[in-house]
Order: C-alpha cells, then sequence, then structure tokens
C-alpha cells in the first residue's frame, strides 16, 4: 500500500471496511474485527492508529508475528491474511491487515473455549443474531434453509395426494412409500421433512412450500403479496392488496385414460388469476376468428419467470412476503434477501447459475415451471420485455432484498410523459 493511500484511509475514519486498533489490543480482540470484516464484505484494519485517527504507529518489536498467531490460534476456520507495513514521518510505522470477503462463512473467534460469530455493522463490530448467523452458514454453503425444520408441523401439514402424484407421476418413483413411517422416511431423504434436533420430524420449508396444506398457517413468509395501484406510488387505495396462500405446484391426476387432469392450482397459477385482470385487456377490434385478442402490459412470460425466480432464490429465513406490485407505469417484484452466495447483478444477467434452494429449484424444475437451463432472466426476461416494448428490466439490490422492474415503456418515454 502506498503511504498517500494509507493517510486517505485514516483521513476517511472508520467504516464498514476500515478499522483503527492500537498494536497492544488483546488478541482476542484483534480476532473479533477480523472476524467480523471477513462474515461481511473484507476490509482492511490499521495497527497503530486510535480510533479518533490519530497516528501512534506500531509499538511491537514483532508485530507481523503477532498478528500471524492471532490468525492460527483465534479464527476459525483458518485465514491466510496479507499483511505489509507503511512508514510514516518520524519513524512510525502502521501496520495493515487486508482481508478479502471470506468463502468460508461464519468466521468465528475461539477464545475460552467458546466460539463466537462477529458481523460488520457501520463502524462497528458485533455480535451476529441467530438470523444473521443462518444467513452466513447459508452463504458459506454449509446450510441450505429450505431444510430447516418448521415447527409446530409434522407430515399431517404435508399434502400427500400432490406428493404421491410428484413421485408417481412426474419424476417416476418406482418404489412408492406405504403407511406413514415410509412416507416420513422418504419425505426426510427428499428433504421434504426434517429433524428439529428434539426428537421430532417436521416438515422442512421446502417441504411447506412446495406441496403444504395451507403453507402460511406454517410459514408466515410463505405465499405472495400482490398490490394494485393507480398511480406511479403506493396509496392507502389500493384496487388490489392480498395475500395469496398455496403450495408451489398445483394438484393433478392421472385419468384411467392415461390423460393428465387438472384439479387445484398452484401459486404460480393463483398469482395469474388474480393479476391478469390488472395487466392486461382485450383489445377493442374483433379479429379473422371473431376473437378478441388479449393485449398485456407486460409480456406474462417475462412476470411468470421473475416471480419464479424470487420463489426459487430468495431468502427464506427472513420472515417477509415477496411482494409482487403494480403501478400505472411499472411492476415491481421485491424478492427478499441479499443475492445468494457470490452472485451480482451483473453475472444474474450475464446467465451464471447458482441456486440458493435446490431443493425447490428441482421441484419446479421437475413440473416445468423452470426451464433446464435455469438462465431465466437472460433467455426470457429481457428478450420478453425488448420485444414487448423496447424497454429494459431495471434491477435494484440493497442489503435486503432484490427489486426487478419492468416498465410499460421504455425509460425515455416515461419521462416525457
Amino acid at each position: 500500500m502506498l503511504r498517500q493511500e494509507l493517510e486517505e484511509l485514516i483521513a476517511n475514519g472508520e467504516s464498514s471496511g476500515v478499522e483503527f486498533k492500537r498494536d497492544d489490543v488483546r488478541p482476542e480482540q484483534l480476532a473479533k474485527e477480523i472476524v467480523a470484516l471477513a462474515n461481511v464484505q473484507g476490509g482492511r484494519i490499521l495497527l497503530g492508529v486510535e480510533d479518533d485517527g490519530r497516528i501512534t504507529g506500531l509499538q511491537r518489536t514483532d508485530p507481523q508475528d503477532w498478528v500471524l498467531n492471532v490468525f492460527r490460534d483465534k479464527v476459525h476456520p483458518q485465514i491466510i491474511p496479507f499483511y505489509e507495513e507503511v512508514r510514516l514521518d518520524a519513524g512510525l510505522r502502521v501496520g495493515v491487515i487486508s482481508l478479502a470477503a471470506g468463502i468460508s462463512k461464519p468466521y468465528v473467534v475461539r477464545h475460552h473455549g467458546r466460539e463466537d460469530t462477529y458481523i460488520r455493522m457501520g463502524n462497528r463490530s458485533e455480535i451476529a443474531s441467530r438470523e444473521q448467523q443462518l444467513r452466513l452458514f447459508e452463504s458459506g454453503g454449509l446450510l441450505h434453509a429450505e431444510t430447516l425444520p418448521v415447527a409446530g408441523t409434522s407430515i399431517d401439514s404435508l399434502d400427500l395426494d400432490r406428493l404421491d402424484f410428484y413421485l408417481r407421476h412426474i419424476i417416476q418413483d418406482p418404489d412408492l412409500p406405504s403407511g406413514t413411517d415410509a412416507w416420513q422416511q422418504r419425505l426426510l431423504g427428499l428433504g421434504l421433512m426434517a429433524e428439529d434436533g428434539l426428537g421430532h420430524q417436521t416438515a422442512s420449508i421446502a417441504g411447506i412450500l412446495a406441496f403444504g396444506v395451507q403453507p402460511r398457517r406454517a410459514l408466515r413468509q410463505a405465499g405472495l403479496r400482490v398490490m394494485v395501484f393507480d398511480g406511479r406510488e403506493k396509496s392507502y387505495s389500493a384496487r388490489l392488496d392480498t395475500l395469496i396462500d398455496g403450495p408451489l405446484v398445483a394438484r393433478r391426476k392421472r385419468a384411467s385414460n392415461g390423460a393428465i387432469q387438472h384439479l387445484d392450482d398452484g401459486l404460480i397459477e393463483k398469482l395469474a388469476s388474480s393479476l391478469r385482470p390488472f395487466i392486461s385487456r382485450d383489445a377493442a377490434e374483433i379479429d379473422e376468428g371473431m376473437r378478441r385478442q388479449t393485449l398485456w402490459d407486460y409480456p406474462w412470460e417475462a412476470v411468470r419467470e421473475l416471480v419464479i425466480n424470487a420463489l426459487a432464490h430468495r431468502d427464506w429465513t427472513r420472515s417477509v412476503d415477496i411482494e409482487i406490485s403494480c403501478y400505472s407505469d411499472r411492476l415491481e417484484v421485491i424478492s427478499p434477501g441479499r443475492l445468494q452466495n457470490a452472485m451480482t447483478i451483473a453475472k444474474m444477467i450475464a446467465g451464471q447459475r447458482s441456486p440458493r434452494n435446490p431443493i425447490l429449484m428441482d421441484i419446479l424444475r421437475d413440473y416445468g415451471y423452470v426451464e433446464a437451463r435455469g438462465m431465466g432472466v437472460r433467455t426470457k426476461v429481457i428478450p420478453a420485455m425488448r420485444a414487448h416494448n423496447g424497454s429494459e428490466p431495471a434491477f435494484e439490490l440493497s442489503d435486503d432484498a432484490l427489486k426487478v422492474i419492468l416498465y410499460q415503456a421504455p425509460l425515455d418515454r416515461l419521462s416525457d410523459s
């Protein structure tokens, strides 16, 4: 690091990616800052700098060995740091520890027989909450939230008729379970049920979402919230504000003649019925076949793909709903949670695949809701909007959610209206 770069970092003060520390702190205190940064986006720890930005310099004769020992003895899993020293005026030295965002999250501080998990919140390092720890386990690939048990549920919370059709006719399982015990063992193996750690077998999040009986009764964030407004902003006088409940997949059966009969809508079909009157209308003229064509404000294929993506990739540890909001000039789909793993909007648009909930993704793919390639944003949403009205979907990512916006017309035309 150049001296000028270091001086700029110090001048800007502590932040979510920069921490000042004296080098006489206790090892576990330094480990806390290391772990907090590695569990989020990485950053730098400047040794020999006071909290107020005054440079007092390194006091230890062997700061590098001390830092490496802290990493070895107090930080788990192991991180290989980049350490360097920058010389300033008056013979002062500042130690710089540079950390990338960790790939083996969650990182913990091991001290006195405890393992504590910290995350960076602004310019402070704080103990991670239970929900934050779950997200760290998920981002580190050690946990898929969809396999977590849903408290208070049992096999009776799942629709066995839907499950029988799935095994028998969708994935054509040659060995169908018979009896409650056999069903429970099969569903545990499929990840649709889970052990709760107290000796009970419960439905998993994936089981409730895909095949649950009234999923929102067991899992409040299941389902979809759909809102329609007359203007360009939310208002109290919504034309529609409803919560759609139901399992992801439709209920079907195979008739004696081999034909598949549709008995009950799944969540996607229920959404279509609810939203269609507000984003489509019949053409004024009758065509040669004596029919009125349906005119869509947005291509249904694009809307459907975005909602399926939200269901398949959202963070199910967050107790908030997926929102579909329709305004006079646009439609928004809000999926709770940050993008999974190292996914970015650019990677998503480029077609990179990284499923957060692979069980749900497989079920949706088995039923034909998701294409085999899993590149719906690139191959469906963007081309459909370009063909429909020449506009581009917009993507907005925050710490809490991914929002995708479809416009009724290109932005340059909207700004003139």
